[in-house]
């Protein structure tokens, strides 16, 4: 392996080897001698950045949440105006990740918490905090839509965001076992056009025919 001067190296190669394989294999499956040579570093340098697996492992879920951050915020660059559009747009956007991703391996956060969030209370708070922080950034969104009456007002846009992350998260379960983003698109159709809709918009839809 080629000598750097670079201190930020090693451990750069290591979380972006270690967020692969993760994300691939799961947190379980995949061992630090793994990592390494996936990285191509000596397992040794492991521990010279990080004391544990589990230490490992919080650092990429606090990496893979800020990268969530910078992917919304250049998502909203080019989103439209109006909120709803623009909250139509980024799930748009990340539906079209997803059907490109060839692994079509979900979410890491997801992932991380179906293994280890019993099992690990560092973990578990990363997790806690990286899932928070992206509820409350769709929260704000719907606060505006609500504003604008294009979503309903009577259930509070934290809740409504929550909602959304637990059927999001849950859709890209039914993606990776039917190998398709088709659950992706009916969960958030279904959410955005009909559960979130305005209580007079929702009776148009919904109102008997009368004959």
């Amino acid at each position: 392996m080629a000598r750097t001067s670079d201190k930020t190296d090693i451990p750069n190669r290591l979380t972006k080897a270690g967020r692969e394989l993760f994300s691939h294999h799961g947190y379980n499956a995949t061992g630090i001698q793994q990592i390494t040579d996936h990285a191509g570093v000596p397992k040794g340098s492991f521990y010279n950045h990080f004391e544990s697996k589990e230490a490992f492992a919080a650092a990429i879920i606090a990496e893979y949440a800020d990268y969530l951050h910078r992917s919304w915020e250049a998502m909203m660059e080019d989103a439209p105006p109006e909120p709803m559009a623009a909250i139509r747009y980024v799930f748009t956007r990340m539906i079209a990740y997803h059907e490109c991703c060839p692994t079509q391996a979900g979410c890491l956060i997801g992932n991380f918490a179906a293994e280890i969030a019993l099992t690990s209370d560092t973990c578990r708070a990363v997790l806690q905090d990286a899932q928070f922080a992206w509820r409350e950034r769709l929260a704000g969104m719907i606060s505006l839509a609500q504003a604008h009456g294009e979503i309903r007002a009577d259930i509070a846009s934290a809740e409504l965001s929550g909602l959304v992350w637990d059927t999001w998260e849950g859709a890209l379960l039914r993606m990776k076992i039917e190998r398709s983003v088709a659950p992706l698109r009916r969960s958030v159709d279904l959410m955005f056009d009909h559960l979130f809709q305005p209580a007079a918009a929702a009776g148009i839809h919904h109102s008997p025919t009368l004959e």
